[in-house]
């Protein structure tokens, strides 16, 4: 048999509370973002819930119920019960406001699945094709892209919207190695 050290396992949790304490802040953080850019919804949706989103709230009653065990029975400080408060934050406040965040099209930019992407800050779009259409978006100064799945009754709409966006030049593709000067940027969408 094992023998573990409490104080391993305190600092295990001290340490997993700290990783849950950063990602609750910029869940919170994007959500407020999100609200703020609200003003400018353009063409909106929610995401989809996770696939596990009960199994989630159930994890959060048990920790609930482990953090009232540890400091009513147990009467421990409350500072070893960092861990299992920051994950309870996650799974029942954090995340449930994470799926308030509408995807889609703003006036001053794209909410992907990842995160917001500002207009000039767009490299390249291509559309994806799939169970549902799926916008994927290319930043234009890193190696790396955004998706952003777009249900089905939104598509013709978020299509037009970009087009404008380009016509307006607020997406801006010029500027590559090979621009000739005949290449309409609305086409791209």
């Amino acid at each position: 048999m094992i023998d573990l050290d409490p104080r391993l396992l305190s600092t295990l949790l001290a340490g997993l509370g700290a990783g849950f304490l950063v990602f609750n802040l910029y869940l919170f953080f994007q959500y407020f973002r999100n609200r703020r850019l609200q003003r400018g919804a353009l063409v909106t949706w929610p995401p989809p819930r996770p696939p596990l989103y009960g199994l989630f709230l159930w994890v959060g009653a048990v920790l609930a119920i482990v953090i009232f065990y540890k400091l009513a029975v147990l009467r421990l400080h409350p500072k070893f019960v960092f861990g299992e408060t920051m994950m309870l934050v996650y799974y029942v406040y954090a995340m449930p406001l994470g799926l308030k965040i509408r995807r889609g099209l703003y006036q001053e930019g794209i909410w992907t699945d990842g995160g917001y992407i500002a207009y000039g800050n767009i490299g390249g779009l291509t559309w994806r094709d799939g169970s549902h259409p799926t916008l994927v978006v290319l930043y234009r100064w890193r190696s790396f892209a955004r998706k952003l799945i777009v249900p089905t009754p939104f598509h013709a709409e978020a299509r037009r919207v970009l087009r404008d966006k380009i016509a307006e030049h607020e997406i801006h593709f010029t500027g590559k190695s090979l621009d000739l000067g005949q290449h309409d940027e609305r086409d791209d969408v």
